[in-house]
């Protein structure tokens, strides 16, 4: 852990990446006494580490008697409970790669991913066994748990396949970034800055984001764990401020990472919440209204992070350590060597590409089975993170993407998944999506549509299209505007042209369209 003791530059000195020869993550989160509490659910109360234990020893023998081994790819779709987490570290122990999964998904968002990873048994809940899908369900059954047999570890090291994540990219299917059992290692200085030193007495961690994302799994279930720090699970099957102050009077929560949405969300709500040592923020700057408020609101001033699926935590603010600096991410974690690169691949002080530098735990091994959009990602010896940056003396300044990820209430949502989805519509010729700014979710999702030759643009089609999006894809990911043209902006080569739908929709914004 790191040493509150140390300047932010004599922890940054002062660390070195010591990775044993052989490390496997379900390991390292169950080194803690076994009466020390792991988890509280909030629904049934507190979980121990001896507990979460029994619940992995027991899917590891149902996975076995499934033919499960290793290098497998077992699915979790689940959501915030004892049995995800359980559902990792047993996928884990054995060598096999967990592919975490959104219980949002709809079949083709689902199908596409498992499809990919070429899963071979999803671990779910019984509200999803029912489903259509490409691989069978595992339902964890509590009566097969059987307290105190300890759970056998297979022989690993740092860069063997551990967790498969999928990132949604701008162009064909999504990607899913390979990342070896050196990953949750990685995302631990992050993790630490970002709650000002977390491990401090008292200390209890919770998210209102997803475990399927990188941000809940290993911002803070995993990180938690490996800690000895509770992590509380709570199923909110949507945020409110209502529900996350429920969650905060009946858990002993102290320390929570809240996507930019959910800060805005409490902030049009005129929430106060005075209980936390610490609030952790990323996805995209705050800015100095939204930390103002912040420091009204918590009594505390929110830290910044920032990172992507391919290579996260690799910069934090922490007010431990240093002043904020608004509109910036912060300073790089311990670790990470970060660098704005120019066209020519070199460092610059002006504005240029985000990258970080090979040998940071955290960073992927690879795209499955993509070895092309590997070697793309990688410029010499940097990770190109696909982001625009500046530095601000040492402090890291996020532009924007140079993709055309788009991020909606802290999900990073690709176009391209959307824009396939439509096609396969009846009265859809073309179209092109791209992420309009909306002061509450970030961005919101909307679609420029060109109709098949006979049929006519109106409301009802408008809301089949979205219905059909809801079906097939994620909730969260279909468009809330549509907006029917004559024709898309496209290049020579037949590609839309997202920058100019972009200025369209920024235009729309300001009353000029």
């Amino acid at each position: 852990m790191l040493d509150p003791q140390h300047s932010y530059f004599e922890m940054r000195e002062a660390f070195r990446w010591n990775l044993p020869e052989r490390l496997n993550m379900a390991q390292q989160c169950l080194v803690h006494p076994a009466e020390k509490i792991a988890l509280y659910e909030l629904e049934s109360g507190p979980v121990t580490y001896a507990a979460l234990e029994a619940k992995s020893v027991a899917l590891v023998r149902a996975m076995s008697a499934r033919g499960i081994k290793r290098g497998d790819r077992v699915g979790v779709l689940r959501s915030q409970d004892a049995w995800t987490a359980a559902a990792h570290l047993a996928i884990w122990s054995i060598g096999a790669i967990s592919v975490p999964l959104f219980t949002l998904f709809q079949g083709d968002a689902l199908d596409t991913r498992t499809g990919d990873a070429g899963v071979s048994l999803i671990i779910t809940d019984a509200a999803n066994a029912n489903r259509k899908m490409t691989a069978p369900a595992l339902v964890p059954d509590t009566s097969h748990v059987v307290h105190g047999e300890k759970l056998q570890i297979a022989d690993t090291g740092p860069d063997d396949p551990a967790c498969l994540i999928y990132t949604s990219g701008t162009t064909g299917a999504p990607k899913g970034a390979l990342h070896g059992h050196k990953m949750l290692t990685g995302h631990l200085p992050g993790v630490e800055m970002s709650h000002d030193f977390l491990g401090q007495p008292d200390d209890c961690l919770w998210t209102p984001a997803d475990w399927a994302w990188i941000g809940g799994l290993f911002d803070v279930l995993m990180p938690g764990l490996a800690l000895g720090i509770p992590v509380v699970a709570a199923r909110l099957a949507k945020f409110t401020p209502d529900a996350c102050c429920d969650v905060l009077r009946r858990a002993p929560v102290r320390n929570v990472f809240f996507p930019p949405t959910a800060l805005r969300m409490l902030k049009a709500a005129d929430v106060e919440i005075k209980s936390l040592r610490s609030v952790a923020s990323g996805g995209e700057p705050l800015g100095a209204e939204m930390l103002d408020w912040g420091r009204r609101a918590f009594g505390l001033t929110i830290n910044e992070f920032y990172g992507q699926t391919e290579c996260n935590m690799i910069a934090s603010s922490s007010s431990a350590l240093f002043a904020p600096r608004p509109n910036c991410i912060g300073k790089p974690a311990a670790g990470f060597e970060i660098a704005v690169l120019d066209e020519h691949g070199q460092p610059t002080k002006n504005e240029g590409d985000i990258a970080v530098h090979k040998g940071a735990a955290s960073m992927m091994l690879e795209y499955w089975q993509r070895p092309e959009a590997t070697n793309e990602k990688f410029k010499g010896d940097w990770m190109l993170t696909g982001d625009r940056g500046i530095w601000d003396t040492d402090y890291l300044r996020f532009v924007g993407r140079e993709d055309d990820v788009i991020t909606s209430s802290g999900y990073r949502i690709g176009p391209a998944e959307i824009e396939d989805c439509l096609l396969a519509h009846s009265a859809v010729a073309t179209v092109g999506v791209i992420g309009k700014p909306d002061a509450l979710r970030t961005e919101i999702v909307k679609a420029y549509v060109v109709l098949k030759h006979g049929t006519s643009p109106s409301n009802e089609l408008a809301i089949e299209l979205q219905a059909f999006v809801k079906e097939r894809l994620a909730s969260y990911s279909y468009p809330r505007e549509i907006e029917f043209l004559e024709e898309l902006p496209m290049t020579v080569t037949g590609k839309v042209i997202r920058k100019e739908l972009k200025a369209r929709a920024r235009a729309e914004l300001e009353g000029h369209s």
